[in-house]
C-alpha cells in the first residue's frame, strides 16, 4: 500500500538537500541522509549465523536450532542489530507513520544489500514482502513490509510482487509471543495465489525485523512447496537471543 503524504517525501527531500544528518543534526559534508560518524555507529550486525542471522560470538557458523531443524529459507539478510537507534527509527516509522525514518533506513539497507550482490549475494527475481493482517492494516493504514519492499525495489531496480502471497486468516499480533506461540499463531496464515508462479524462482521476503522467524519460516515453507528455487529473507534488523 503505497500511501506516503507528499508533504512526507518533501520533508524528507528537503533535509537531504540540506544535508543535515537526520539522527544528529549536524551539517553532512556528503549528500546523504546520515553523517558518516552516525552511519559508523550504527548496530551494525557483525558475527551471526550463516543461515537466520543471529547473533553469534563467531562468524562462519549456524546456530544450534539452525542445525537441528534447517529453516525454509536460505539466508536471512540484515544490516543491522535491533538495537538503539534502529530500534527507535523502526519502531517510528512502523507505528507511529514516521515514513522519512522508513524511507533512511530503506536507502541504507539497499546500498548494504547492493554491496552483498557485488560481492557474491545472488539477486533475486522478485522480492516479496510479508503481508499485513487486515485488522492491522485497517488500524495502521500501511503496511510497513510493502513500503520497504517498493523503496528497495526501485533502488535495486527488483520488481516487487504482492499478489501471490495472501494473508487467508486474522491472526493475532506476534510481538508477546514466545516462539512455540507465534508458530501456533501463524498455523494456516498465508496462502499462495496460483501456486505455479513460484516455480523455479528464486524469492525474497522484506519485512523490518525478524525475532524468531517464524513467519518467514511459514512462507518460505509455502513458496518452497510451490517449487521455489530459493527463499531469501530480507530485513532491517535481526533480535539477538533473548537474554542475551
Amino acid at each position: 500500500m503505497r500511501c506516503q503524504p507528499n508533504r512526507q517525501y518533501e520533508v524528507y527531500i528537503w533535509l537531504k538537500n540540506k544535508q543535515h544528518c537526520l539522527l544528529c543534526d549536524e551539517r553532512s559534508e556528503v549528500p546523504m541522509p546520515v553523517c558518516v560518524p552516525c552511519e559508523a555507529e550504527l548496530p551494525w550486525l557483525g558475527s551471526q549465523c550463516d543461515c537466520c542471522a543471529l547473533p553469534l560470538p563467531l562468524s562462519g557458523m549456524s546456530c544450534a536450532q539452525c542445525c537441528k531443524r534447517p529453516p525454509g529459507f536460505a539466508q536471512v539478510i540484515a544490516p543491522w542489530l535491533y538495537d538503539f537507534p534502529v530500534d527507535s527509527l523502526i519502531t517510528r516509522f512502523k507505528h507511529n507513520g514516521k515514513w522519512p525514518m522508513g524511507r533512511l533506513l530503506a536507502e541504507l539497507c539497499g546500498q548494504f544489500l547492493q554491496h552483498r550482490f557485488e560481492e557474491d549475494l545472488p539477486r533475486p527475481d522478485y522480492l516479496i514482502p510479508v503481508p499485513l493482517a487486515n485488522k492491522r492494516l485497517r488500524q495502521r493504514g500501511y503496511n510497513q513490509a510493502a513500503m520497504l519492499a517498493g523503496w528497495l525495489g526501485k533502488q535495486l531496480q527488483l520488481p516487487v510482487d504482492e499478489h501471490h502471497v495472501l494473508r487467508s486468516r486474522e491472526t493475532a499480533a506476534q510481538q508477546g509471543l514466545d516462539a512455540k506461540a507465534r508458530k501456533r499463531n501463524l498455523r494456516d496464515a498465508f496462502t499462495l495465489v496460483d501456486p505455479d508462479w513460484a516455480q523455479g524462482k528464486h524469492l525474497a521476503l522484506v519485512d523490518d525485523v525478524l525475532t524468531t522467524g517464524s513467519t518467514a519460516e511459514v512462507i518460505a515453507r509455502l513458496l518452497n512447496k510451490a517449487g521455489a528455487r530459493r527463499v531469501d529473507v530480507y530485513c532491517l534488523a535481526r533480535t539477538p537471543k533473548p537474554g542475551d
